[in-house]
């Protein structure tokens, strides 16, 4: 028996086979140089400062030392091995870390700060690995808990993993001359365009001279109270966009099925009342129209996606996939409101909402593709009086004033006439029409651009017939105002017409 206790003695003392278990993912003799460095050298922590925080190290009297030497940074106080004992001193923490002597320790460990942010990166690795291996760890756990549903689990996760990722994004600085020489590029190629489109064109002529299509990385906002026809007037875009010219587009509709989306294209595309589409009661004529009409959706390049409650990190997932496989150059969301942001804790709705919009922005940025959200407008347009109180403001956007501020363009769907308001300022007619109000426009003019409204069709058309058959450049359509900076902004001349485009 005492032989059997003695072999157990021997066998505790061998060293850890790694074949057995797993360390924490560490470099704590690192550790100890850069905050050596930091120390001996009053430069080293402006190198270092956005690449490491206290929680990065290993070690908590590593931690403890780091914090001491960042807050003596922040108040433009000297770092050296006494201020640093002074500041751990006052906080209570000098014995904690080891007392005078670690921080002699450190400060004599270390010759110079070379090699301080290769040293840096080496801990921030680190310190990101334990990260994810605590994310994992934490997944696995919950995902053996049978009380847990698992589609809950994975928005969390996603949600989880998009925080992380967040958190230890780093985006360097970069010269001037790459990105002028990218500016003058992209001059010379809008020049070649001679329809005046640099972005994807909405097929409204008149929409398209103000902002010049629809621009890569934009966030547009398109608002509007219900019954304004926001969403006739997005899916009157899609079908001007997917169906007439072809490219490649997502719309993801979180209010409305796929079936009923598809519904109210056919009902634009082929002029025929959405009534009828629910019952089938077509006339011969409405019979030939859909036969005839129904082909230029069949085969347009759209994606529709009718996920509910749909998140921002499932749309980000699914709007990569589109842009690699599909090559998608404009995503549309219906609407913003209904998005959310699972996985993630907020004190309240309107700080979620900041979330989903910064989010947009973000991935519009990464995708460097146009998104446009549409989003509702609180009650107050309702109570305010006259053709001027009953325009749309941009403190009417529902829910977060993040939503302007991330926004680089945002426009209001209105229908004076839903108001019983018939005439203009001007005293145009405004039967049967809908003004589309760009009041927040980052690269360019503001002002108003008016559409005719077929209501029984969900469609928007540029007022001029004639135009739509012929696909006039520029021909449709009537600005009502235009301002530049404060001011009128003149408006191009027209291109030559080269005759009917080529689809």
């Amino acid at each position: 028996m005492a032989e059997q206790t003695n072999n157990r003695r021997k066998k505790s003392n061998q060293p850890l086979d790694p074949s057995f278990g797993h360390l924490q993912p560490q470099a704590t003799d690192i550790e100890k140089a850069v905050l050596g460095a930091l120390m001996i050298d009053k430069d080293a922590y402006a190198i270092v400062c956005e690449i490491l925080r206290p929680e990065s190290f290993y070690e908590p009297r590593n931690q403890m030392v780091y914090t001491a030497i960042r807050d003596l940074s922040m108040e433009e106080k000297p770092v050296d091995m006494l201020t640093v004992a002074d500041q751990l001193a006052k906080s209570g923490k000098l014995e904690q870390v080891g007392g005078p002597g670690y921080i002699a320790e450190l400060s004599s460990g270390v010759a110079t700060s070379a090699n301080i942010e290769y040293h840096a990166n080496i801990i921030a690795q680190k310190s990101l690995a334990r990260q994810l291996i605590s994310f994992a760890s934490s997944i696995q756990t919950k995902a053996f808990d049978e009380t847990i549903d698992v589609e809950d689990l994975m928005q969390e996760a996603e949600g989880s993993l998009f925080e992380l990722s967040q958190h230890n994004m780093k985006k360097d600085y970069t010269a001037i001359d790459p990105v002028i020489a990218q500016a003058v590029k992209g001059i010379q190629d809008a020049a070649k365009n001679t329809d005046g489109l640099t972005g994807v064109s909405t097929g409204y002529f008149k929409l398209d001279d103000i902002t010049s299509g629809w621009q890569a990385s934009d966030l547009v906002i398109i608002a509007g109270r219900p019954a304004m026809g926001k969403t006739s007037f997005a899916l009157s875009m899609a079908k001007n966009i997917a169906a007439d010219l072809r490219t490649p587009m997502a719309f993801f509709s979180l209010e409305m099925s796929n079936v009923q989306l598809v519904n109210r294209l056919i009902s634009n595309a082929c002029e025929i009342q959405g009534s009828k589409i629910l019952n089938g009661q077509l006339q011969r004529d409405e019979w030939e129209r859909l036969d005839k009409n129904i082909n230029n959706l069949l085969g347009a390049p759209l994606y529709v996606d009718d996920t509910p409650g749909l998140s921002v990190f499932e749309l980000r997932t699914k709007a990569r996939r589109l842009v690699r496989e599909h090559g998608i150059k404009l995503i549309m969301i219906d609407y913003l409101q209904l998005m959310n942001a699972n996985g993630m804790r907020f004190s309240s709705r309107q700080e979620e909402v900041s979330t989903i919009s910064r989010s947009l922005k973000g991935l519009a940025k990464e995708l460097n593709i146009p998104i446009l959200a549409l989003s509702q407008l609180n009650r107050g347009v309702e109570s305010r009086e006259g053709l001027e109180g009953k325009r749309p403001q941009l403190s009417d956007l529902r829910e977060s004033g993040a939503i302007e501020q991330d926004a680089d363009m945002v426009l209001f769907v209105h229908r004076p006439e839903y108001y019983h308001i018939y005439q203009d300022d001007n005293g145009r007619d405004l039967h049967g029409m809908a003004q589309i109000i760009i009041a927040k426009h980052r690269k360019g003019a503001t002002g108003d651009v008016l559409l005719t409204f077929r209501g029984e069709f969900t469609r928007f058309e540029n007022p001029e017939d004639k135009a739509i058959e012929n696909r006039a450049p520029m021909g449709g359509g009537e600005i009502i105002g235009s301002k530049l900076n404060g001011e009128d902004a003149p408006l191009p001349p027209p291109p030559i017409d080269d005759g009917p485009l080529p689809f």
